[in-house]
């Protein structure tokens, strides 16, 4: 049938108002509308029109039509990013900057773990070669977040005043405190780092903070000004694993801050179990700078972090003081 362009129907397509010319097609009217007749779905005044008839069926004066077709379903790729201070990263691991042989060897493990954020030691300049190559050199500050730590501080005095010089050097004001106690075990002094911390927050630094497993101590630097706390999985640079699993559950438990297990991380097992507390991420240096493979540890550090993290969001079976067969008994020959 030709249309008829001398009798306009008023329609209604997709909620909203249309016109055809009499005599006009399903199909040609998707066609107007610059739709592939094959690829869409079509209800009229409340009924499937069958796609093989599009082209046969003739609309009407009031017509109410609903034309549908297949786009991508939900947001896309499942947003499981996290934020600390306002600031979002994907990445779910921070990796330290020591220990490895060069820069060179730094730079491959941190492309291979997928961190976006890096913590770096505030140190003096070497005056007698102003001109070696810096970390700067191979890890750009301007693509990956620098995370300024004051490791090897045992005052809150020492640590303020490095990430003092921090801040003037590069304008970071997302840093990584720790005050440490003793050098035999470098646990944190928390007298000290809870002092650090609320100097530090009342002068605009936003500090991630090393910390002992304690919840009580991991809510008292929270009140202070802490974004983050980072209780400690086992002792810095020992590949314990992580050694208080219920101290560490508390705390994600009774934090609104993102927790971060840093230090004691020895293989990938380690990591996940960090993730499977629910903890926000995982810090680690010496667990991938001192691999045999750093590169290939970095690359396994990153899965164990996304696998951990995805257990955790599923939901862990419950656990059972004795077995329970997979398959039912009944009916067995």
């Amino acid at each position: 049938m030709t249309p008829d362009l001398t009798h306009i129907l008023a329609l209604t397509v997709n909620g909203g108002p249309h016109s055809a010319a009499a005599g006009t097609t399903i199909a040609l009217l998707a066609r107007e509308l610059e739709l592939d007749p094959a690829k869409i779905a079509v209800e009229r005044n409340g009924a499937i029109v069958p796609r093989s008839t599009l082209g046969e069926v003739v609309l009407a004066d009031g017509d109410v039509l609903e034309i549908v077709h297949f786009v991508g379903g939900g947001s896309g790729e499942d947003d499981d990013s996290w934020t600390v201070a306002g600031r979002t990263f994907r990445s779910r691991l921070i990796v330290g900057t020591g220990k490895y042989r060069d820069f060179a060897e730094n730079a491959a493990a941190l492309a291979a773990s997928g961190a976006e954020i890096v913590t770096v030691a505030v140190r003096r300049v070497n005056l007698s070669d102003p001109k070696a190559p810096m970390l700067t050199d191979f890890i750009d500050p301007k693509k990956i977040t620098y995370l300024p730590n004051t490791a090897g501080c045992f005052t809150a005095e020492d640590a303020i005043r490095t990430l003092r010089l921090a801040r003037e050097a590069g304008g970071w004001d997302l840093v990584k405190l720790e005050v440490l106690g003793e050098a035999r075990t470098l646990y944190p002094d928390m007298r000290e780092t809870l002092r650090a911390t609320e100097v530090l927050a009342k002068e605009g630094f936003l500090p991630m903070v090393y910390c002992t497993d304690d919840p009580i101590a991991a809510k008292q630097l929270e009140e202070a000004g802490a974004v983050a706390v980072m209780p400690l999985g086992a002792p810095i640079g020992s590949g314990l694993g992580i050694q208080n699993r219920v101290t560490i559950r508390l705390i994600v438990e009774g934090a609104k801050v993102p927790v971060l297990v840093d230090a004691g991380v020895g293989t990938a097992s380690d990591a996940a179990i960090a993730m499977e507390l629910g903890c926000t991420g995982v810090l680690m240096n010496t667990a991938i700078a001192e691999a045999k493979d750093p590169i290939r540890m970095a690359r396994a550090m990153k899965l164990a972090v996304e696998a951990g993290r995805d257990a955790y969001r599923a939901g862990r079976m419950a656990t059972r003081k004795y077995a329970d067969p997979s398959s039912p008994l009944a009916g067995m020959i």
